[in-house]
This record gives structure tokens, C-alpha cells and sequence, in this order.
């Protein structure tokens, strides 16, 4: 509009020239953001493409959302955001930008091709089906849909085969066909799901949390997604695994209704695991068994927890050499969970308690669950040891020591069992008994306070036997006179 200015009067004439070049300066001031805005818009796509070549995907991202939000109406621009989620593997987000592109413009072709893609990525085949049939009937030598496309149909059948698999209870091979599908289905949250559930059922349970935490992720990472993951983690025992998951929920939102009083149960029940555990790793094994005791009183009806509380008891009870507590406690960890390491401690139990040819029987089955286990082989070869070695003698029972006596506390048994049957304290046939158990007592405290032949004697070696050509005093058993009756009297000083 032209104005012209000689029709104005005086008093006008200013205010209205004014107001027209307020009119004016606000024109070009929305002309020339409108210009500096495309500019950023033109300089965030530019330096994604750059991001994107180099492949750091998370800075492409961030511009392409500056870019997205200076031009909504952008087809090209959302497209190219897709793709960044699409390499990602943020579904959920592509097909959002996907979706939005074909909005704007429904005839481009690479956008619904790429959505049609990621459907069946997802394994939402009657999605994928319907965006790759308007690919190929618009374009049908489309060499990449065409390739998809033919792999919806045999993606589908194998998903009802392992549907009728898992309800028949064959759960290895729907392992099996559920990993096959997973190469073309690999954002699927029913495929990985249905793995989780059957590895558990297995007792895989690292690659049963593996898949859910998948799960989670192609879920968003929402609460409810966390708070279904540690409830898992918790049910399989995993404590420590559930407690990192459950703050990752009150991170979203401190006072959420489940994860809240959740997290307070797994942090007490954690506290006492971690406690046991570290008490047997100190070996003060008397406070892993109390602890132990009191994480099974804890939560009697979550069986992996349970188990986690006896399976210590297992343990810390066979290192305190309370051998007939041990087997029991050992065997309802079994019950629960068949673990070959606790088949072993079991074992050990059973070779404490002198039940020789029951404790090889666990080492064997230990095997059958895991034969590599190195633990099992050797301890087969340890109890039949100890087994031809309790035909002789034992020299621990003969001071009435534990296994995991010291130095000092076998020379104090020493003392008190020589001062008891001294054979000078004896007369007639009591004094040759006494003169045979004073023999035995005397042979247990060299072994016992030698460290090298206590260790050949806790392999399952004597190293008195004359049988094994060993040499002590005299060679052999250095005490061997004595069974042949001995001129001399025992005078022996204890200090």
C-alpha cells in the first residue's frame, strides 16, 4: 500500500506516520526471523548429516530435534530423524516420525518402506504386510522391500510353532526357533519375553535377565518396566541385580506405589545376603550361618531367596565343619535349586561325616549337570582317598581336632590325650593299649605340626604309611618299634 503523505493534516500528519512505520519495522523484523530461523534450521541439518556420517548417532539426534522443532511442517526433516532412531533401535519413536512424514506427504515411498521395516522388526507383521504391499504395488522391483516382505510370512508360521511348542513343554527347541526369529524380529517384546520365560524355566537365569532387560529397554524404560524387571531379579534370587533396578523406577518417580515399598524389602533382604556372604569371605563362619539362618526366616515364600539363605548355611557350615547340619541344609538348597557347586559342598559335607561312597555318588552327579566342572573331578578322586586313608587312621580324631585346628591347638591336644594315656599310667594288657593309642597320638602330632606332611595327610596321603615309601624317622612310621614291644620305659615331660 502506498501512502500518500501530502493528504495528511498537520495534527495527523505525525501519529499516523507513526504508526505506519511501526507497521513497517515489525515487517522486516518478522521477515528477517523468518530468514535467521531457516538459516539455524539449515545449519542443525547440516551438521547432523555430519554427526551421521561419522556415526555418533546421539549428536545427529540432538539436532535434528532442533531442526524438527524450527519447521514442524518438515517432511524431510522428520524422515531424517527417523532414520536416526531407526539405526538406534528406538522403534516407538521411528515409526512416530514415519508416520508422521507419510501425514505430510503419503506418497513417498522410503518413508512407509522404512516404517514397513521397522513393523517387522517388531514383529507386528500385519502392519509391516500392509506398509510393504504399497511399496511393491507402486514400485514392485523395490529390492529391500521385496526381501522384507518375503520374510513375513515364514516369521509368522515360526511364531505359531513355538507358540505350540511352548504350551507341549518343549522348551529347548522353541529356544532354539525363538533365537532364529529374533535375527529378523529383533525388537519384538513378545518374542524376547516368551525366551525370558523359557529360560527360566530352564534354569539359565542370567540369559532369562539379559532378555528382560531388553524388554525394559524396547519398553521405554518406564516404571513399570523396571519395577516388572526387579521383581524378576528379586524372584530369581538376584537381590543385588533387583535393588539397581528398583532405584532406577524411584528415579522416575520417587514415591511410586509399588517400587517404593518394594525397594524397602529388597534393601533389608540385600543387607543380610551381603553381610553372609562377606562373613564367609572373612571366614567368620559362625556369623555367616546366624546371618544365613536369618535371611531364610526372611522371605520363606520366595524360593531363590530361600535358597540363597541355605546355600550359605551349605557352605559356612561345612568350613565350620558341622558336617551333619551341612548335609541336611546342603540338600534343601538341592531342593530348590539343583547348583553343581552346592552339589560339591554337599560332598565335602558327606566326606566330614565319613559317608565316602554317598559323597562320590554327589560329586558324579555334580558332573552330570556340568562336566567340566574341575571342582567335581577332583573331589571324586579326594574322596576315594580319604576313604582308603580312614581304613588307616585319622589323625585329627585321634587329638579330637578339627581339620581347620591351628598349630597351637594341636599341641595342646597333643598334650592332654599323651598325658591321658601314657602308658606308664597303664598296667597288663591296658598298658599295651594304652602304649598302641599313645603311639597313634604321638604319629598325630608330628603330622599335624609339620606343615608339609599335614598337607600331604589333608589330600588323603599319610605320610607315615611305610606302605607308601615314605621316609620319617627311621623310615616309615617313626614310632614302628613300639609294635613290637619296646625295652624302653616312657618318661616323657611335657612343657
Amino acid at each position: 500500500m502506498l501512502l500518500n503523505i501530502h493528504n495528511l493534516s498537520p495534527l495527523a500528519d505525525s501519529g499516523r506516520l507513526g504508526t505506519v512505520l511501526l507497521f513497517l519495522l515489525i515487517d522486516l523484523f518478522i521477515k528477517g526471523a523468518e530468514t535467521a530461523s531457516q538459516a539455524e534450521i539449515d545449519r542443525h541439518l547440516e551438521i547432523g548429516r555430519d554427526f551421521l556420517a561419522r556415526g555418533q548417532l546421539s549428536d545427529a539426534l540432538t539436532h535434528y530435534h532442533a531442526a524438527v522443532e524450527g519447521d514442524p511442517d518438515n517432511y524431510l526433516t522428520y524422515f531424517k530423524r527417523g532414520t536416526v532412531y531407526f539405526a538406534l533401535g528406538k522403534a516407538k519413536f521411528a515409526i512416530s516420525d514415519f508416520s508422521r512424514v507419510l501425514e505430510l506427504k503419503p506418497d513417498f515411498l522410503a518413508a512407509r518402506a522404512q516404517r514397513g521395516s521397522v513393523y517387522l522388526r517388531m514383529g507386528d507383521y500385519e502392519n509391516a504386510e500392509m506398509d510393504l504391499m504399497v511399496v511393491l504395488r507402486m514400485d514392485p522391483h523395490n529390492a529391500e522391500a521385496n526381501m522384507h516382505f518375503s520374510r513375513i510370512g515364514p516369521a509368522r508360521d515360526q511364531w505359531a510353532l513355538c507358540v505350540d511348542l511352548m504350551e507341549r513343554g518343549d522348551f529347548n527347541t522353541a529356544v532354539a526357533l525363538l533365537t532364529q526369529l529374533l535375527e529378523v524380529c529383533p525388537w519384538s517384546v513378545t518374542i524376547r519375553e516368551a525366551r525370558a520365560q523359557l529360560y527360566l524355566r530352564l534354569g539359565d537365569r542370567m540369559a532369562a535377565v539379559s532378555d528382560f532387560r531388553s524388554v525394559n529397554r524396547l519398553s521405554q524404560d518406564s516404571t513399570g518396566g523396571y519395577y516388572q524387571l526387579a521383581r524378576i531379579l528379586y524372584d530369581i534370587g538376584d537381590s543385588g541385580a533387583a535393588l539397581k533396578e528398583i532405584r532406577e523406577c524411584l528415579k522416575l518417580d520417587p514415591e511410586h506405589k509399588d517400587c517404593f515399598p518394594f525397594y524397602k524389602k529388597i534393601k533389608k533382604v540385600d543387607k543380610v545376603y551381603v553381610d553372609a556372604q562377606q562373613a564367609r569371605e572373612e571366614q567368620r563362619y559362625a556369623d555367616c550361618i546366624a546371618a544365613g539362618e536369618k535371611l531364610v526366616k526372611l522371605e520363606p515364600d520366595v524360593p531363590m531367596i530361600v535358597y540363597n539363605g541355605k546355600q550359605l548355611l551349605c557352605s559356612c557350615l561345612v568350613k565350620e565343619e558341622q558336617f551333619t547340619s551341612a548335609v541336611s541344609r546342603c540338600r534343601e538348597a538341592l531342593d530348590i535349586y539343583p547348583d553343581p557347586e552346592v552339589m560339591c559342598d554337599r560332598a565335602e559335607a558327606l566326606i566330614g561325616a565319613e559317608m565316602y561312597d554317598e559323597a562320590i555318588a554327589q560329586y558324579r552327579e555334580a558332573l552330570e549337570v556340568n562336566d567340566s566342572l574341575q571342582r567335581a573331578k577332583e573331589g571324586i578322586e579326594h574322596a576315594q582317598r580319604v576313604q582308603k586313608q580312614a581304613e588307616r587312621r585319622d589323625y585329627y580324631k585321634i587329638l579330637g581336632v578339627k581339620r581347620s585346628a591351628t598349630k597351637q591347638e594341636i599341641v595342646k591336644a597333643y598334650r592332654k590325650s599323651a598325658q591321658r594315656w601314657h602308658p606308664d599310667n597303664f598296667q597288663g594288657d591296658e598298658k599295651k593299649m594304652a602304649e598302641k593309642k599313645f603311639i597313634d597320638i604321638a604319629a598325630a602330632k608330628e603330622v599335624l605340626t609339620d606343615p608339609e606332611k599335614r598337607r600331604q595327610f589333608d589330600a588323603g596321603q599319610d605320610p607315615l604309611d611305610p606302605e607308601a615309601g615314605r621316609n620319617g624317622f627311621g623310615g616309615g612310621n617313626p614310632f614302628q618299634h613300639f609294635h613290637h614291644g619296646s625295652p624302653f620305659q616312657f618318661k616323657f615331660h611335657f612343657t
